[in-house]
């Protein structure tokens, strides 16, 4: 049984103005271990060869579990209000490299 009582607190979550604009990302690259999830958001422009990581975020095993119930839950919601939303062909075709050691 879940141990509901924290469901019943309210939190109150501090919003600035800076993070409140947002930062727009058309990629996102998702790595793990044993241990946490790391979620990259990145921007890549057309005629552009290089992207730029515009935020990573980095969370637990069981908020990824939680982040991925709670995204799939709004696609739903949103696709009944505004209709399917169509995926394209796939994946950007564009190279990508972090420029780590041993990459081309």
């Amino acid at each position: 049984m879940e141990d509901n009582h924290l469901l019943d607190q309210q939190i109150n979550v501090e919003l600035p103005e800076e993070i409140a604009e947002g930062i727009y990302s058309n990629l996102a690259m998702i790595a793990h271990s044993n241990s946490e999830f790391v979620i990259d958001f990145i921007r890549l422009m057309p005629g552009v060869p290089k992207a730029k990581v515009k935020a990573r975020i980095i969370v637990t095993p069981d908020h990824a579990k939680r982040l991925l119930s709670a995204l799939k839950e709004n696609i739903e919601k949103y696709e009944a209000a505004f209709g399917k939303i169509n995926q394209g062909s796939g994946a950007p075709n564009f190279p990508i490299s972090f420029g780590t050691p041993g990459e081309a």
